[in-house]
């Protein structure tokens, strides 16, 4: 049968709690987590791959500088990055999220780090305020949500600045274009300056060099709001 208005409004405010209680369960077991890196990228990138085994290596040595890795919890680019924080004897954190397709956690997540999330949003707010840098990996539409967002919250001065890696000149370079040529000098919505607020590598090493360099004078590794 069909709910009503009213049952409607009464299921909404009874999802506030459920909202709550997500928050709740991730400040609680983030909030000692230390430093970490937050990485995200697509959840069909096959193992055995290069792009798989690049964010291994990659995580690895992130955890090797002293660095937990974030992840959604899922396959792909996440499993990847979660193991290579346990191969190499880092902090490894998982933010699964039930969805009808794809998202099942992988083996490689710490089994006290690993939350499961209903709401997005909520799952955003522990990628972005638990890290001190950020990886962007090739993805699809999720990894581009979670790319502008951090965007847009170092933009409008939400969130301190902090690195924002873009990882694979040959996946991102055609957006990065569009977004000088189109939205900043066509448009005009964006200033030039906002082309600066993240980095495109093809590195590992240079990965991990931006985020050293950025945090060697003892800049503060705390949440980042």
């Amino acid at each position: 049968m069909q709910k009503n208005w009213t049952d409607l409004k009464a299921d909404s405010s009874w999802m506030i709690f459920k909202v709550m209680s997500e928050f709740v369960e991730g400040f609680e077991k983030l909030n000692k987590i230390g430093p970490c890196v937050s990485i995200f990228g697509s959840a069909r990138t096959l193992p055995n791959t290069e792009l798989y085994e690049t964010t291994v290596k990659l995580s690895k040595r992130l955890t090797e500088e002293g660095y937990g890795i974030i992840t959604g919890g899922g396959p792909g680019i996440m499993e990847a990055a979660n193991k290579g924080a346990f191969e190499g004897g880092g902090k490894s954190v998982g933010l699964n999220i039930d969805l009808p397709m794809e998202q099942f956690h992988n083996p490689f997540i710490d089994s006290d780090k690993l939350i499961t999330f209903q709401y997005f949003f909520v799952r955003k707010v522990m990628f972005i305020k638990y890290a001190q840098a950020f990886v962007m990996m090739p993805g699809g539409f999720g990894t581009m949500d979670e790319a502008f967002e951090c965007l847009t919250l170092v933009q409008t001065l939400k969130i301190d600045k902090i690195p924002i890696i873009l990882y694979g000149k040959d996946f991102w370079e055609g957006l990065l274009e569009w977004l000088d040529k189109v939205m900043c000098q066509n448009y005009n919505h964006i200033h030039q300056k906002d082309l600066q607020l993240f980095k495109l590598t093809d590195s590992i090493d240079e990965t991990v060099e931006i985020i050293k360099t950025f945090y060697k004078d003892d800049r503060q590794l705390s949440p980042n709001f």
